[in-house]
């Protein structure tokens, strides 16, 4: 039996008040801080504390703590800066090593700071590691303070009242309300971690020097200029005064120890200056020193972990929050970030700037503003929990260029993004992009399928560019979403309009016919020689109050989802933003529901500016059609996802867990280095998750094939033969499958004909019977080492590869996510009849994946697997052929709360 706990030695998270400590297995130098524990608790907590594990104090419970771990018995502890205040262990019984004894003891000046449920969320990761299924534990019944954190776990618990005691047991099984719990948790430490950093008290600026151009005196120049209202310093060894602000020699010498420092000093004086901060008491820094090589930099976040302090950075531009009470600019950007609503959070400090300079000329402003830089701390995952709280923020938007948890990425966006619009830039969708993404951020490089599946079911607007990001941004933050793709184009030149139809069409929405009532309705009032069959030319004699009641009508009609107005100057209204324009930002008698308007003015020399309302509203004005349509395409996908049902996750019947993982153990025992798995392994295995598949036999000599060919040949007498040998995979390019095989005579003459071909390497051959006719499909799973397992699916067949027809989502599938995978493909209409053909099995197909979604979520090992021909008829689903392929890993839970 072994534990997940020594394969992660020390691990950072956050307590209930944002400060940080240090999780691992007890050692045997922790003898004396054990003791210490325990000799500085009081009367009442010793009392108090439960043991169930062992009953012994001082000496004797720091021998056992402290000894090396065995098969059974896990301990943890938690260690603040330098100091032990919590120690946690679990112990088999005897007779039962599904169940263990728990108990944990915490500092008193600790308690009410989430130590002991820290310890026990990570007691029960290990633990489930060990095969335990329930912890079992004994308090009295006055220990009020254990049974709530017992009852806010999240997991299951009974409890037994004996007199003055009370037996709990705990069962460990995860469920989504155990997630939810443990999510809500981190979510309040997360916030309550980065107060420090987006609203700091104070702020000492480490390397501002005095000549002008650095970087350092750069950011105090922004910090003054921003007007923080909290106390401001310099460090500088050299100078008293930096910008007329006090400069100290180092960060110790300060006369109180500020909440934030900002680090500006070379790279081989970055780890240093993080430790002094770090002693001083600094609870947050931000390092904006690029050129740091692996050592210092895991220096740096070796000090920022042991001292608590949370890190943006190193190589970054730096943060901002405009706040009134806050007016922070940490930053060393040109322009000051007006202050507004909008959260942003950048891996590249170029990218930043271009989204303050963008958001700044449209007049939305920012609310809170992180350029991450390499990420060895606060990632966006921090940024999304702490726009979703802040009160201010109603648009985020990311750029990134690596994931560190797509997993709780997903779980955080899917909550954020049903409150507010969350854009990012699509970026690494080329071989080249991903490799400069993987070199700028020493991250791993991520498949463009898998990114695109992260983000189309957390509802992430994943624009390609961004210039795409600010079109949708300006229509997300001032129009109301359309409720569909159905655009009306109401242009005052036909060819302009024609242009701007066909922009929609191009970028997926559709221009439809207007009913006769309504067309009939703007032809009334409409110049002579209008058109209203859409696109409406209104011709250029049009007037601006005629214009405006057009723009209304249509709107209001519910014949169309969105209004796009494109007009150019003519000789009749010279200056379209003038008189043309005003059509669209006066009030108009009806206030405008639910249909967004934009408009395209083709003289603008900007790409997209914002038209103020005299309402106080805005219109988004684009300088050419494309534009324009693929910010309403994008709107329009964000209004799906949020109509979309949230799901749920199914269980499939007839699941053998058990088995399943004994079978992988037991290939992974012979194989330790993993492989493919042969023939029967791989059809036990799908058989353990109930997966339908043909039915086959292995025979390792002529005569086995033509004994299994009797059994399995169908009703037509078919069977087919194919050669099997350790690793091989495409048979069918290897020539490897004769088909259609009648009669004993054939079934021979085929395991001849294999035998003689692949002598060398042949093992035995796999017998099925013909499969009946159908759609071919795919559907399999792919592990990817950074966002988990990909569950795939699409058109099947020797041609699979060929026509890359397939659609990818990220495990556990819900059941929306099933249906979505399945309507993604271009062939999904093959599944529904096509031509006169009838549906398939859907429901059967849905089951496939879910099974396999499960199959993927609970077996970490699955590296790979794929069915393929899977063949899909009105009356069920079958794999014909399956290949699964195993690597030693562990499971890896996204949820467990740990800093990176």
């Amino acid at each position: 039996m072994t534990s997940g706990v020594p394969d992660t030695p020390e691990v950072s998270a956050l307590l209930a008040d944002g400060s940080t400590v240090r999780l691992r297995p007890a050692r045997p130098e922790d003898h004396a801080r054990v003791l210490r524990l325990y000799d500085t608790m009081s009367a009442a907590n010793l009392r108090s504390r439960f043991f169930g594990a062992s009953r012994l104090f001082g000496a004797q419970a720091a021998d056992r703590l402290c000894a090396a771990p065995t098969d059974g018995h896990r301990t943890l502890v938690a260690v603040f800066a330098n100091r032990l205040v919590g120690v946690a262990e679990y112990e088999t019984a005897d007779d039962d090593p599904a169940s263990a004894d728990f108990a944990m003891a915490v500092a008193d000046d600790f308690h009410h700071r989430g130590v002991g449920t820290l310890l026990l969320e990570h007691l029960v990761h290990a633990a489930r590691a060990d095969g335990v299924t329930s912890f079992t534990a004994d308090a009295l019944t006055d220990n009020l303070l254990v049974l709530k954190v017992f009852a806010d776990l999240g997991l299951r618990v009974t409890r037994h009242f004996d007199g003055g005691t009370v037996h709990c047991v705990i069962r460990l099984a995860p469920d989504e309300r155990y997630v939810s719990a443990v999510d809500s948790r981190d979510r309040s430490a997360d916030t309550a971690s980065l107060q420090p950093l987006l609203r700091p008290r104070s702020v000492a600026v480490v390397g501002a020097g005095t000549r002008p151009g650095s970087v350092g005196r750069a950011i105090l120049r922004n910090l003054r200029g921003a007007g923080f209202p909290g106390l401001l310093y310099a460090v500088n060894p050299h100078a008293r005064a930096v910008l007329r602000i006090p400069a100290f020699p180092s960060i110790g010498a300060l006369p109180h120890p500020p909440d934030l420092a900002v680090l500006a000093v070379p790279a081989a004086a970055v780890p240093e200056s993080a430790a002094q901060c770090g002693r001083a008491g600094v609870r947050a820094l931000v390092v904006v020193t690029s050129g740091l090589d692996a050592r210092r930099t895991a220096e740096l976040t070796t000090a920022c972990r042991h001292w608590g302090m949370r890190l943006v950075g190193p190589n970054c531009l730096g943060i901002a929050n405009t706040e009134e009470s806050v007016r922070l600019d940490a930053t060393f950007a040109a322009r000051r970030p007006p202050p507004g609503t909008a959260g942003i959070a950048v891996q590249s400090g170029g990218v930043g700037i271009a989204l303050l300079d963008g958001l700044s000329r449209l007049g939305i402003g920012i609310s809170s503003f992180v350029s991450l830089g390499d990420k060895r701390d606060v990632s966006s995952n921090d940024l999304l929990r702490w726009w979703e709280c802040d009160g201010r923020t109603d648009l985020a938007l990311l750029h990134l260029e690596s994931f560190g948890n797509p997993r709780m990425f997903s779980r955080t966006a899917r909550r954020v993004t049903r409150r507010m619009p969350l854009l990012t830039v699509d970026a690494g969708r080329s071989a080249a992009g991903r490799r400069a993404a993987a070199s700028h951020t020493a991250a791993a490089a991520t498949s463009t399928i898998t990114r695109r599946a992260l983000f189309t079911q957390a509802g992430v607007t994943a624009t390609r560019t961004l210039g795409e990001l600010l079109d949708t941004a300006a229509l997300l933050h001032t129009q109301p979403l359309p409720a569909d793709g159905r655009i009306a184009v109401l242009s005052n030149a036909g060819g302009a309009g024609v242009l701007a139809a066909d922009a929609c069409v191009d970028a997926g929405l559709t221009v439809p016919e207007l009913p006769v009532d309504l067309a009939g309705a703007l032809l009334a009032v409409l110049p002579d020689g209008a058109g209203a069959a859409n696109p409406v030319d209104t011709t250029p004699a049009v007037s601006a109050p005629v214009l405006s009641e057009c723009v209304e009508r249509l709107a209001r009609s519910g014949a169309v989802d969105a209004v796009l107005v494109v007009l150019v100057p003519t000789a009749l209204a010279t200056a379209v933003g003038d008189e043309l324009g005003s059509a669209l930002t006066d009030p108009v008698p009806h206030h405008r529901p639910g249909a967004p308007v934009v408009a395209v003015l083709l003289d603008q020399a900007e790409r997209i500016r914002l038209l103020p309302t005299t309402d106080g509203r805005a219109v988004p004005a684009y300088g050419e059609p494309q534009s324009a349509a693929r910010a309403l395409a994008y709107a329009v996908e964000r209004a799906h996802w949020l109509a979309r049902p949230q799901g749920s996750m199914p269980r499939p019947t007839g699941v053998d867990t058990r088995a399943a993982r004994a079978l992988v153990d037991a290939c992974l025992a012979r194989a330790p280095e993993g492989g493919w798995l042969d023939a029967r392994q791989t059809g036990e295995l799908l058989d353990h998750y109930a997966i339908p598949r043909l039915p086959q036999a292995c025979a390792a000599t002529e005569q086995e094939a033509v004994d299994a060919a009797g059994r399995l040949a169908g009703p037509d007498g078919g069977v087919a033969l194919k050669a099997q040998w350790p690793g091989l995979v495409h048979k069918s390019e290897q020539g490897a499958v004769l088909l259609d095989l009648h009669g004993e005579e054939r079934v021979r003459a085929a395991h001849r004909d294999l035998s003689a071909r692949f002598r060398e390497v042949m093992t035995g051959v796999l017998v099925q019977p013909m499969a009946a006719r159908g759609t071919e499909l795919l559907a399999g799973v792919v592990q990817d080492e950074v966002f988990g397992a990909l569950v795939l699916f699409g058109l099947g067949g020797t041609t699979s590869e060929l026509f890359a027809d397939h659609a990818a989502r990220l495990a556990p599938l819900t059941d929306t996510d099933v249906h979505e995978l399945i309507t993604a493909p271009r062939c999904a209409p093959l599944l529904s009849g096509y031509r006169g053909g009838g549906p398939v099995d859907l429901a059967g197909l849905e089951g496939l994946l879910a099974r396999l979604s499960l199959m993927a979520d609970e077996l970490p090992e699955l590296a790979e697997a794929e069915c393929n021909p899977v063949i899909a008829r009105p009356d069920g689903i079958t794999v014909v052929d399956a290949r699964i392929r195993l690597l030693p890993r562990r499971a890896w839970d996204p949820y467990l709360r740990r800093l990176p």
